[in-house]
């Protein structure tokens, strides 16, 4: 007689159920993430290796769109050793350099959508890529609501997203993305 077990085919499929689930959820997420491919402000003309051309990229200053975001990178500053809350009770130290990338990002959507700090990267000239320190985006700002929040249509937010980088490492280009599905935009920053 079989047990109990035999029946259920979830508990004998265990691994095909848990990539199923992971699929079923990348599905939803993408759907109510915007999830759709980056535009540039600019033309895109794609590169050999897949890449958006340096010459049509956006640049400081320059309006850039990926799905529901119109992102404008207006500075970066590197070469900080630590960077600390406002009321300077938070001092968090960098592995390597602190990178503030500060941007602004406009809601062209038609719904609300979150502004993840996690979302966003840089590049240096070796195509390394970096992630940002969410900790220390929300450290050095904890009161601005950039990050985290619903963004309405229209509304426009500014903020300072943090990477932690290595010592002497120049980044040459920022990618932003408007939710963890997007495709993203690339802004050069020389």
């Amino acid at each position: 007689m079989k047990g109990p077990d035999s029946k259920n085919w979830f508990k004998r499929h265990k691994i095909l159920t848990v990539i199923g689930v992971l699929v079923l959820l990348a599905i939803i997420g993408g759907a109510a993430g915007g999830g759709s491919k980056g535009t540039n402000s600019s033309s895109n003309t794609s590169t050999k290796s897949g890449g958006t051309a340096a010459a049509t990229m956006p640049k400081l200053n320059q309006p850039a769109n990926d799905g529901k975001f119109q992102f404008t990178v207006t500075s970066i500053q590197c070469g900080k050793p630590s960077v600390s809350s406002p009321d300077g009770y938070i001092t968090k130290t960098a592995q390597g350099q602190y990178c503030l990338l500060n941007i602004t990002a406009n809601n062209i959507g038609d719904q609300s959508q979150t502004l993840d700090s996690s979302s966003q990267y840089l590049y240096d000239s070796s195509n390394k890529k970096y992630s940002s320190d969410s900790e220390a985006s929300i450290d050095i700002s904890p009161t601005d609501n950039t990050f985290y929040n619903p963004i309405n249509p229209g509304n426009t937010v500014s903020g300072t997203v943090v990477f932690d980088i290595p010592k002497g490492v120049t980044p040459v280009t920022a990618e932003l993305h408007d939710s963890a599905f997007s495709g993203g935009v690339k802004v050069s920053l020389q």
